[in-house]
């Protein structure tokens, strides 16, 4: 699993963005700068921050874009979901094979008339499993935790002095 460069591009905008100063948007011109990617690549993926009310964009010459609530509101996972879509991880893809029927248990919640003997893949439940800690976890990192480890640890660079 990896996630694109659209999401790399997304997070450090947004950390860019939450850094600047209070009420002080920043134009495509200096984020895409900054950030080493296209204006027009960049546009497109704060276009999509936009529609989903994380960033707001500020009209005019002076015109940019802000963040549209508290970086402590904007989780991982939320611009992620935003970048990449809602979909599943994993898809069990192999149902009619032997293989898979021999590796699938009944599952007492669907014991019900509609779905007599319904089964579950048990490949299936451990990558839901795994895909629902992911979720969490990521839910659980904003904008603001990344800026506030970072002001804790100091930059890269500095270290390196």
């Amino acid at each position: 699993m990896q996630f694109s460069k659209s999401v790399d591009y997304a997070l450090h905008a947004l950390i860019h963005l939450a850094q600047s100063e209070r009420d002080h948007n920043i134009g495509i011109k200096e984020l895409s700068a900054t950030l080493g990617v296209s204006e027009s690549y960049l546009s497109k993926i704060m276009s999509k921050l936009r529609q989903d009310g994380i960033v707001r964009a500020v009209p005019g010459v002076n015109g940019g874009y802000e963040l549209a609530k508290p970086a402590r509101q904007i989780t991982f996972l939320e611009v992620i979901q935003v970048i990449e879509g809602r979909q599943q991880l994993f898809e069990c893809s192999n149902l009619n094979s032997q293989q898979h029927r021999l590796l699938t248990e009944e599952k007492p919640s669907d014991r019900n008339e509609d779905k007599p003997g319904a089964c579950v893949c048990l490949v299936k439940q451990v990558m839901d499993g795994a895909e629902r800690q992911l979720n969490q976890y990521l839910e659980e990192q904003t904008i603001q935790s990344v800026l506030d480890a970072a002001s804790k640890r100091g930059s890269c660079s500095a270290n390196k002095e």
